[in-house]
């Protein structure tokens, strides 16, 4: 299809294997021959910018991180950021002081810890990623917070949500913790202001996801496909479903949609 002039992946699980940690050559090959057609290439990703390190040689035009709070093109230029207020940090920190449990925070140049525990290690064992350093919590003040990566339970998230972080939104696609944010933002918010950036149009866009806090950006551009590996809600917000990560899925999409 002609029409298709930006296309945005998600990276775990999607670009990036969680059996081999990297993007398969065939997906790699098929965004290439996407570039040289025209079409923008940009990731949309859960990940803060530290833990952006899995891309390999993938080429693309620009980056949405931390679900939709910072955009950037591709040479670094600042397009939009939404941090998280110092009042949710602070009530956070009052209601951790009751009830602890670990959580990273995350600017745009580190990622640091308060505790960590069995599922901390599955988690970061997973994505591949390890925080800069384990810290006080009140340290989180001295830094401008881009995302919380809470291991809370989902029976806790309601209150947390309501009562503590109240300028947030919490982005959950695993049962151990969930990405909280600045309220209002979303990958597919944070794609409407990179399609506005570069002047192309949501008809003309498609995306390519896998995980819950994919599925506001699945159903709202042209073209949403989900992975193989993706799981029946997310499956059900997308247009399209194609082959798993590690099936070459991408690839095979790609060079349907616009004749590779």
């Amino acid at each position: 299809m002609d029409n298709i002039k930006a296309i945005f992946f998600d990276i775990d699980g999607t670009l990036v294997s969680f059996k081999t940690h990297a993007i398969p050559q065939s997906a790699i090959q098929a965004v290439h021959a996407a570039r040289k057609k025209g079409v923008k290439i940009f990731i949309a990703t859960g990940r803060p910018l530290p833990f952006i390190d899995n891309l390999g040689s993938l080429e693309y035009d620009g980056i949405i991180s931390v679900n939709g709070a910072m955009c950037a093109t591709a040479d670094g230029e600042t397009i939009y950021r939404s941090s998280v207020c110092r009042t949710d940090l602070e009530r956070l920190i009052e209601y951790y002081r009751e009830t602890p449990f670990p959580i990273a925070f995350a600017s745009d140049e580190e990622v640091f810890l308060t505790d960590q525990n069995a599922q901390t290690e599955e988690i970061f064992s997973l994505l591949k990623v390890r925080p800069t350093k384990i810290a006080p919590i009140e340290h989180c003040l001295d830094m401008p917070v881009m995302q919380i990566i809470a291991f809370f339970p989902e029976n806790r998230e309601s209150y947390l949500m309501s009562d503590v972080l109240k300028g947030c939104s919490a982005h959950r696609w695993h049962p151990y913790f969930a990405d909280v944010i600045s309220k209002g933002n979303s990958k597919s918010h944070g794609i409407d202001i990179m399609l506005h950036h570069y002047g192309i149009p949501l008809s003309e866009s498609m995306a390519f996801g896998d995980g819950g806090n994919d599925i506001s950006m699945l159903s709202h551009v042209a073209y949403g496909v989900a992975m193989g590996n993706a799981n029946d809600e997310v499956k059900a917000a997308a247009r399209y479903v194609t082959a798993s990560v590690d099936e070459d899925g991408i690839a095979a999409t790609l060079k349907t949609f616009l004749n590779l």
